[in-house]
């Protein structure tokens, strides 16, 4: 029994185990035969790569000079061409059948060319594969292309010329904006001044993109012939030389960059525009790691690189630049001695025949230790799958994996605790809640009797108070009278300093008389002692936005300082990195919601001051709705039982209702403020008052001929007094007409139509001085001779001005509107406007009225809502719909229109009616206004129940005492307005 109780809580390291069972029989079979043939291995091999190192340069070395001769010994024959001096482009074409043999006899020449003292420029390029014709726009059977840049007095002529395989002509580019100069070129100024030949760096070829360099020499004194020689077959010929898979080899200019490399698309970059020549640093990490060891020495040595050793040769080569080119070869160790490995591992093979002899025991002990990793290896993968009900593994003998499972116990636990915590808080949707929910779960998961969270007023600075909580109950701030701190002043507590300017967060314990401020809280908490832990709350750009501090009562056991331990500190500090993004968060959202406010706000002002008329109205329509939906939630009779909004339908019915009317910012001003039949832009009743006064001086005229034609005095008076009296009379019944205040009735519709057939001349043309677009509507009519007669109120053709197509509304438009929409977007004929029955409006001006609901939805649904307001058009676009179906823009009826949409409507009829800012009417009575509405309720208009709410709550009332006129407010009966409406018996 004593012996169990010893196993069971003895706990052994894992490398006891594993020792005891390998580590003689390893040492005794493989330890000393390994070693010894790896050691000679590995010497063998070093000096083999010595002289293979060398060998390689040799080859590299050779490959160069037979690259470079031959292209000089080229250059020198053919710079004895009298043809290279010629002066124009005829005469250096006979160097084209020269250049293109030493083109086809050289395939390592990208181009030959002259270049001459005055700029003129003459090369020849073999089109050797379909991606160079392609660059050139080259005919498809082009074999070389000629550029030739012949400057003159006249000015500069460039052009590309094709050529096919035997030389014949076969196309031709002029190139006007040439700008290439070779006098600029490196290679022709060092050769004007050498004698010999040159050979410029490496360097990125600006027309082919190819690496190479350029041979030239003087043919002549002034003329330089060169040759654009690549260095592709470098790059082939590295390949070769690669010793081991991973092996890199580089052929580099003195200044770094890469020349030739077995991956030659890695040898140039792009570069504002250019391509360059890649650093050979670039081309990977190891030549990077060797060329920032370079200390100079050209000789074979071994480097540790990237955490790999390896075994590095560098040489000089005397061709490829004026300063010559260096080679670098690297080959991994472990590769260059894979050989060696070989033959380790082949004594270990001896080794593992002995071992063979020990499997039972190993496969034993591998038993015993792979069980509870095994279950160890379960649990890591549950975590990995936010698993944490999964149970704990079991305990182990070996002590480190017994270790490991009780540090994944432990992990577990944190972590589910940590994002559950972080997935709380991050529910949260309002600020105050939120803060409430940081103190709750920083304070249980560290254990802590209280806590005090202090926030950064983003105004003044300070460090303010937000919530205070001690022994799990919420605590009045007020009454602990906790105060607030400026974060640059010296009255900041010492344990609140460091958090709040950006420091680490601080541990400390203070004691009653050290306490200040804090000393109300140490007397609720009962504590003489507490200990503090202060952590910052910091937002993703590192500002403090504020400081949470958590308080432990001291108890004087041995276990108080555990919440002071680093592991509880961090935890503590990420529970509050989460909290400062959750309070972050919230505060940016606050603010875009109050900006978002102001700005609908700030569009429903400036629809409301664009008209003086309809002043307040986008104002006052949210406030009746609110107080409607207000009443309708609070309702607990059955039709409004189920309306109880969430903060987000609140949100978006005050948004909708602020830009229910946003539509009209497309309405002109002129229609809206129409006060009289005839304004347009100005009343045209002035128009009509001179032809009325034409005709009354036309009166006295005839008068005055009369008596000159020795007429009867008295008789042609009462002629004139009789007519005067009548255009008096006629022109005040079309004046009275134009004021729309009165149903118009038939008699006076009939009298009008008789005084629009008077007539009276006209003189002028009617033509002049018109702007182009009324002038296009007396184009289809032709000109009459003047003097012509005309009607005193006309209806004239150019009064009708037509509907563009884009206005137009299709019968299955998206949105579902049913409109009937007027042919003509305007009628400004006069007589068709002094014939409206009652108001000032034309059927086509009331349509363009009645279509700002149109655009109001369609500017809606055009915004990027979220998805809690996605109802925002519905709701701004239903206030004119009707419960039987007759209203617009869609012709809802009740059914299909949301319970909000049809408040909005009760609003916005009920503020029409009562306003006293609109140019037709006065503001109606408080009574006259609700028997109008109980009439619309009984005519289907609007919705029964709904207005009886209105009524029933005082919306109506409450609404007047605070926006009405007090000479408006009069005695409702509530019971008769309800029996009108036929909502009740």
């Amino acid at each position: 029994m004593p012996s169990n109780t010893w196993l069971r809580n003895r706990r052994f390291p894992l490398h006891v185990h594993i020792s005891l069972v390998f580590t003689l029989l390893l040492l005794l079979t493989g330890g000393v035969l390994g070693l010894f043939n790896h050691r000679q291995t590995t010497q063998i091999i070093f000096a083999s790569s010595a002289k293979l190192f060398e060998q390689i340069q040799q080859n590299v070395q050779l490959d160069l000079e037979h690259t470079y001769q031959p292209i000089r010994q080229m250059l020198s024959l053919l710079a004895l061409n009298d043809a290279a001096q010629a002066s124009d482009l005829q005469a250096r074409l006979t160097l084209l059948k020269p250049f293109a043999q030493a083109l086809r006899d050289n395939p390592q020449i990208a181009s030959l060319y002259l270049g001459y003292e005055d700029g003129d420029f003459f090369q020849v390029r073999p089109l050797r594969d379909e991606a160079m014709k392609l660059r050139f726009l080259a005919p498809n059977n082009a074999a070389f292309q000629v550029w030739s840049i012949d400057r003159n007095a006249e000015g500069t002529e460039a052009a590309y010329l094709f050529y096919d395989g035997s030389l014949n002509l076969i196309g031709q580019r002029a190139r006007p904006e040439e700008d290439f100069d070779p006098r600029k070129r490196p290679w022709y100024r060092r050769a004007r001044v050498n004698g010999g030949q040159i050979t410029t760096k490496p360097y990125v070829f600006f027309s082919t993109s190819e690496v190479g360099t350029t041979l030239a020499r003087r043919s002549g004194l002034t003329t330089v012939l060169a040759a654009d020689l690549t260095l592709a077959e470098l790059s082939a010929t590295l390949v070769d030389q690669q010793i081991t898979r991973s092996s890199q080899i580089v052929l580099y200019d003195p200044a770094g960059n890469a020349v030739a490399y077995p991956d030659s698309a890695l040898l140039t970059m792009m570069m504002d525009g250019e391509a360059i020549l890649s650093p050979a640093r670039e081309l990977s990490p190891e030549i990077d790691a060797l060329l920032a060891n370079d200390t100079g020495e050209l000789q074979q040595t071994v480097l540790e690189l990237q955490g790999r050793r390896w075994v590095v040769s560098r040489s000089r080569l005397l061709e490829g630049g004026p300063q010559g080119l260096f080679l670098a070869l690297l080959v991994p160790e472990d590769e260059l001695l894979e050989d060696a490995y070989r033959m380790r591992w082949q004594g270990a093979l001896i080794t593992l025949t002995t071992l063979l002899l020990c499997l039972p025991l190993g496969w034993l002990t591998s038993r015993i230790v792979a069980k509870p990793l095994k279950a160890l290896v379960a649990e890591a993968e549950a975590i990995r799958r936010f698993d944490f009900k999964s149970p704990a593994s079991g305990r182990s003998l070996i002590l480190e994996v017994d270790q490991l499972a009780v540090s994944m116990t432990r992990m577990k636990e944190t972590i589910s605790s940590f994002l559950e915590i972080a997935a709380s808080l991050s529910a949260q949707k309002r600020f105050d809640p939120l803060l409430e929910r940081v103190l709750e779960e920083t304070i249980g998961i560290s254990r802590a009797h209280g806590g005090l969270i202090y926030l950064v007023d983003e105004e003044t600075g300070r460090l303010e108070p937000h919530g205070l909580f001690l022994n799990g109950e919420r605590q009045s701030l007020e009454q602990h009278a906790m105060p607030g701190y400026p974060l640059a002043g010296d009255s900041l507590p010492e344990w609140l300093q460091g958090p709040a300017r950006g420091e680490r967060s601080s541990t400390s314990s203070i004691g009653f008389d050290q306490a200040g401020d804090f000393r109300s809280l140490l007397r609720a908490l009962n504590s003489p002692r507490v200990h503090l832990v202060a952590t910052g709350l910091h937002n993703r750009q590192g500002d403090t936005l504020g400081v949470l501090l958590l308080l432990h009562c001291d108890t004087g056991e041995e276990a108080d300082p555990a919440m002071l331990r680093p592991e509880r500190v961090a935890f503590v500090e990420a529970i509050s990195g989460v909290a400062a993004l959750c309070i972050e968060s919230q505060r940016l959202l606050e603010r875009q919601k109050q900006l978002l406010d102001a700005i609908i706000q700030l569009i429903a002002g400036a629809i409301d001051a664009k008209s003086p008329y309809t002043g307040g109205h986008c104002q006052r329509v949210p406030v009746i709705t609110l107080m409607l939906a207000r009443a309708a939630a609070q309702c607990e009779e059955p039709p409004f039982l189920d309306y109880q909004p969430t903060p987000e339908e609140w949100e978006a019915l005050h948004i909708a209702a602020w830009l229910h009317d946003c539509g009209k910012v497309t309405t002109p001003e002129y229609v809206v403020d129409k006060a009289t039949k005839l304004e347009t832009l100005y009343d045209r009743i002035h128009e009509v008052r001179t032809r009325f006064e034409v005709l009354k001086r036309d009166a006295w005229i005839a008068y005055w001929q009369g008596r000159a034609q020795g007429g009867d005095a008295e008789q042609l008076a009462s002629v004139r007094d009789q007519l005067l009296s009548t255009l008096d009379e006629e022109f005040a019944l079309v004046a009275r007409s134009n004021l729309g205040g009165e149903t118009m009735e038939e008699e006076d519709l009939n009298r009008l139509r008789r005084i629009a057939q008077r007539t009276w001349m006209r003189t002028l043309d009617d033509r002049l001085g018109l702007s182009w677009e009324e002038a296009q509507r007396y184009a289809d009519r032709p000109t009459a001779s003047l003097p012509v007669e005309e009607p005193l109120l006309a209806d004239k053709p150019e009064h009708l001005i037509p509907r563009p197509p884009a206005e137009l509304i299709a019968p299955d438009n998206p949105w579902g509107f049913k409109l009937d929409v007027p042919e003509h977007k305007f009628n400004l004929g006069e007589l068709h406007n002094l014939s409206i029955g009652r108001g000032t409006l034309t059927p086509e001006e009331r349509y363009l009225i009645n279509h700002h609901i149109v655009q109001t939805i369609l500017m809606l649904e055009h915004l990027p809502l979220p998805p809690h307001l996605k109802q925002v058009p519905e709701l701004a676009g239903g206030h004119h719909e009707k419960v039987d179906g007759s209203g617009y823009p869609k012709r809802l009826r009740r059914e299909q229109m949301s319970l909000p949409a049809r408040m909005m409507a009760i609003a916005d009829i009920f503020e029409a009616l009562t306003a006293v800012d609109r140019p037709y009417k006065k503001g109606k009575l408080l009574s006259e206004s609700l028997a109008i509405m109980a009439e619309m309720c009984r005519n289907g208009h609007i919705d029964p129940q709904l207005f009886a709410l209105f009524v029933r709550a005082q919306v109506y009332r409450r609404y007047a005492e605070g926006y009405m006129q007090a000479e408006q407010i009069d005695r409702i009966d509530e019971t008769g307005v309800l029996q009108q409406a036929g909502v009740l018996g």
